[in-house]
């Protein structure tokens, strides 16, 4: 179990390195193709659109084959998607791409939370924090990485080679020890959709929650580095940082999250997480001091850190047997809402930023984050009816069967 916990660590932390990897050097994409934050923004719904249609399926691709092979494939294909990009020339080619890119990281993200609730089944700890930290961990390496790159002066294409060789070796390494779950249990929780999953708020809500909180992560990692650069007037390899900062705090809070969690409750943390964030990048899109940017980047970080992996626990627990097994598909629900997320932040903070500016495009983000706080309180009493109306159905259901074993009387 300590190779199979360790060895899902790891591959959250290389979809995190990869991913970091390329966000940071969009400023340099995005020159190289002479795009304006307009185009920009169309252009980086590319990835999105990839995201959200590869993560539609790989569920299913998971049941037919396994978490390890899906896992093993998709993270080939997004390391080997970063030489491609440093080639485009023009903005439909690194849409292209990003298209790519963005369904090799959908079936990644997908593939590597099924082999993580496999592992937390396994030793019974609420654990998916932990591996959304390396995640997290895994974004920061490759966002340093970036800003090194960046600040020598090293071309695209020398530099994705590198972190693709990196990539290939670590997915070699680890890939053995990644768990699968048993092909039936795999099969019954992603058979199919479940309509009665449509009928349910609390679903609908969680979803929400994690739409918003995509959308706040995705915009940053697209844009940070481009604000710190054209608004606040710090150099690429310092704002290339930016999303360093924003990494960082995820990650600690992502580390210290079954603590916070014991202690303050999954909605207290929703509510208090999206006010943080919210006020954070407010903080950085209205003081003009380049210092400070990396403060609203690092509070927009924390408080978002524990967003999506408590959301999706609560997910899995809203249909959760008896023995532990079930909500997988409840997951790949929410999930599905969220990668949404992906798909409207990118091209909305580029159409807002078109109309107005990169500031007022980074506070105007940090409003949505905000909306996290009415649908976590409302998720909670939808959550409380719903276990309500389970008691009051369980108690019937005792009540009936009690009484279909008395025997009638003469």
């Amino acid at each position: 179990m300590r190779s199979q916990r360790a060895s899902v660590f790891i591959v959250f932390v290389l979809n995190g390195v990869i991913a970091g990897s390329w966000a940071p050097r969009i400023p340099t994409l995005a020159g190289k193709i002479h795009a304006d934050p307009g185009v920009l923004g169309i252009v980086l719904l590319g990835a999105s659109v990839g995201l959200t249609v590869a993560a539609s399926f790989a569920g299913r691709l998971c049941a037919r084959f396994g978490a390890p092979a899906v896992v093993v494939a998709s993270a080939v294909s997004a390391a080997c998607a970063l030489p491609v990009l440093a080639l485009v020339t023009t903005p439909l080619q690194l849409g292209l791409v990003l298209v790519w890119i963005g369904a090799s990281f959908g079936v990644f993200d997908v593939s590597m939370n099924v082999a993580a609730v496999t592992v937390i089944r396994r030793v019974e700890r609420p654990l998916m924090p932990v591996f959304h930290a390396g995640f997290s961990f895994g974004g920061l390496a490759g966002s340093l990485g970036a800003a090194f790159a960046a600040g020598r002066g090293v071309d695209l294409l020398p530099y994705f080679a590198v972190v693709t060789v990196v990539s290939l070796a670590v997915t070699a390494g680890v890939i053995r020890f990644v768990p699968r779950e048993e092909r039936a249990a795999v099969t019954r929780e992603h058979g199919g959709p479940d309509r009665r999953m449509l009928r349910r708020p609390v679903l609908w809500l969680l979803g929400s929650i994690a739409f918003v909180s995509a959308i706040v992560e995705g915009s940053n990692g697209d844009w940070s580095a481009l604000f710190a650069v054209r608004e606040r007037g710090v150099s690429e390899g310092a704002g290339a940082l930016v999303f360093s900062v924003f990494s960082v705090a995820m990650a600690v809070v992502r580390l210290l999250g079954e603590r916070i969690q014991r202690r303050f409750g999954p909605f207290g943390i929703l509510v208090a997480g999206s006010l943080f964030a919210g006020i954070g990048l407010l903080t950085a899109a209205i003081v003009p001091v380049a210092w400070l940017t990396y403060v609203g980047y690092a509070l927009a970080g924390g408080g978002v850190g524990l967003v999506f992996p408590i959301v999706l626990d609560l997910a899995g627990a809203v249909s959760r047997r008896g023995d532990g097994t079930g909500g997988e598909r409840e997951i790949g629900f929410v999930t599905s809402i969220a990668y949404s997320g992906f798909l409207v932040g990118p091209p909305m903070i580029g159409g807002v930023a078109q109309l107005t500016n990169l500031s007022f495009a980074v506070g105007f983000i940090g409003v949505v984050a905000m909306l996290i706080v009415p649908a976590a309180l409302s998720s909670a009493a939808a959550r409380r009816r719903e276990k309500r109306s389970t008691g009051d159905a369980d108690r019937r259901e005792t009540t009936l069967r009690t009484d279909l074993s008395v025997p009638a009387e003469d």
